[in-house]
């Protein structure tokens, strides 16, 4: 699983303002189907982005409570919504919310059920702080649809396979119509969306990726420092050679509580 000190923090905060996090962002903003009043729950809220746009959305009477496990996303996120008093962030982990029985009317989770050792338990979790009618929304990645090119083919399997360590469960979408389900879900919906690049932006996910990724499998003794650093430069070599190519799918996910 990725840290996330300092560094990545950083990080993370430039690329989560670029058009692509923005469009990942807004699908999970469009499913919650927002209105003032709403008290919502921001599970895994990061750097606060996504908690900030809720806030606005659901007015002064409303209520938005965003928990993440790290100090450092905490710190960005409680300094972006510092002046909503509509806003609290706060400690919290997705299997143990502080929040009564029906209390939300909506909750969401952006790229947080990839990394849970015991999903059940969050959707659990977040079907009992939810009232009757109320709906979840998650967003996550669909881990085994990424399509990189690389002249090194056996240099890129090393780096996606290095990866698949950093996420516990690659198949959050294939596994939510049924757990949702058995939690007491109803109006269960699945929708993919997909970034596709033949170009390499300084906002964009893939050039995240690339930070992100040589940076774990260095740091994670998968593979030297050397190689992750041949591996990125040889795809910013081929950004500037107009052969870049990066593709990656992500699951929007939906449930109401019955």
């Amino acid at each position: 699983m990725l840290k996330f000190d300092e560094e990545t923090t950083k990080l993370l905060e430039i690329a989560y303002q670029g058009g692509d996090v923005t469009r990942r962002r807004r699908k999970a903003f469009d499913a919650l189907h927002l209105a003032e009043g709403d008290t919502v729950f921001d599970i895994g809220c990061g750097n606060g982005l996504l908690t900030e746009e809720i806030a606005r959305a659901i007015g002064t009477t409303g209520r938005v409570i965003g928990v993440d496990p790290s100090a450092d996303m905490r710190a960005l996120a409680s300094a972006r919504c510092a002046a909503i008093p509509s806003a609290q962030i706060k400690d919290g982990v997705a299997g143990r919310l502080k929040l009564r029985d029906g209390e939300a009317d909506k909750a969401v989770a952006v790229q947080v059920l990839e990394y849970l050792p015991d999903i059940p338990s969050a959707i659990d979790e977040a079907h009992r702080i939810l009232r009757v009618g109320g709906r979840f929304v998650a967003v996550d990645t669909g881990c085994k649809t990424l399509d990189w090119f690389s002249d090194d083919k056996d240099r890129m399997q090393q780096v996606q396979a290095a990866w698949d360590h950093h996420y516990t469960e690659p198949r959050v979408a294939a596994l939510w119509p049924r757990l949702t389900r058995e939690a007491g879900f109803s109006a269960i919906e699945v929708e993919p969306f997909t970034f596709c690049d033949v170009t390499l932006r300084p906002d964009g996910i893939a050039f995240m990726l690339m930070h992100l990724m040589s940076r774990y499998t260095s740091e994670n003794g998968h593979m030297t420092e050397a190689d992750t650093r041949a591996w990125f430069d040889e795809q910013v070599a081929l950004a500037n050679e107009g052969r870049f190519f990066f593709s990656l799918t992500y699951y929007r996910m939906s449930a109401v509580k019955l």
